[in-house]
């Protein structure tokens, strides 16, 4: 048995296709396939049931794989931990970010990262947050770029910035002239949100609930630019962060307003496994990206 067999089977879990996992092990499907049988041999247990069409695995091959993702978590942690102690801000680094955050962010502090920190490669994936803490936990990712929500105590947590969210309107709605407006100003309203999975639509969610307003059930977007577009159209009102508008508040046939205080904000944090050996590059990373962001939303006012 070695680490290489146990990959093989935590792929073949994951994709319940030897063609599928095979390709994402780099290696032909005849080798995947004769390791795995190896290793049952090894074992001396059936790990899955095998059909033209499926792959099922056996109570005994869940737990084993379970395991078997515990053993590569755990060696991976013991080439951190001597790289850690000599070379905190070289190696690759896998991030994961949100898709509320990502486009906006990334433009800001890639090139920060690697004047500061040019032996350190950067390796960027864009999922929503349930994806992403799902492959933080199992050690897929280093860390997470994400807006901090309620149930995330299980990670260490790096505050990066408070950002501030800005109704987005169309330029000729009547609001368009205020130079500021009242969360509550929006009670009755209908308000354009993105779809499930999203963790902005919950926040924004909340927001708008409160204050009286309610969703625009007609439609639900894919991403932040779908909403925009959506509000340049002329079809209703919507929230955005900050960092996704113009610092001048107006492009495109959209005015954006800021809130008055309460303003509605969202924190968006660095996230690592609580045992991760990291650190160092975690917190040098999260101070970086803290002080170029804090720059940048100084320019909205």
């Amino acid at each position: 048995m070695n680490f290489r067999d146990l990959e093989y089977l935590i792929a073949l879990e994951e994709l319940k296709h030897f063609r599928k996992a095979a390709e994402k092990c780099f290696v032909s499907q005849p080798t995947l396939s004769g390791q795995i049988r190896k290793l049952e041999d090894e074992l001396g247990i059936q790990l899955m049931e095998r059909s033209p069409r499926k792959v099922l695995f056996t109570p005994a091959g869940l737990d084993i794989v379970a395991k078997a993702k515990t053993i590569l978590l755990e060696v991976k942690s013991l080439k951190e931990i001597a790289k850690s102690y000599n070379e905190p801000m070289q190696g690759t680094l896998h991030i994961g970010l949100i898709p509320t955050v990502a486009p906006y962010l990334l433009p800001l502090i890639v090139a920060v990262i690697k004047a500061n920190f040019p032996d350190l490669s950067l390796y960027l994936y864009e999922k929503q947050t349930n994806l992403l803490l799902k492959q933080l936990e199992e050690g897929e990712l280093d860390c997470l770029i994400l807006a901090l929500l309620p149930g995330m105590e299980s990670f260490t947590q790096y505050h990066l910035y408070q950002e501030p969210l800005e109704l987005a309107i169309t330029d000729v709605h009547p609001w368009a002239k205020q130079p500021e407006i009242e969360l509550n100003g929006l009670r009755g309203e209908h308000v354009l949100m993105l779809e499930d999975g999203h963790c902005l639509r919950d926040q924004t969610k909340g927001f708008c609930f409160a204050a009286g307003a309610l969703e625009d059930g007609s439609f639900q977007a894919t991403s932040l630019e779908t909403l925009r577009h959506m509000i340049s159209a002329e079809n209703g009102m919507t929230l955005l962060p900050q960092l996704a508008i113009p610092v001048n508040r107006h492009e495109g046939g959209i005015q954006y307003i800021p809130f008055k205080n309460p303003k509605p904000t969202r924190e968006i944090s660095l996230l690592c496994r609580k045992n991760s050996v990291r650190k160092i590059c975690f917190e040098q990373l999260a101070k970086l990206i803290s002080t170029t962001v804090q720059a940048k939303l100084k320019e909205y006012g």
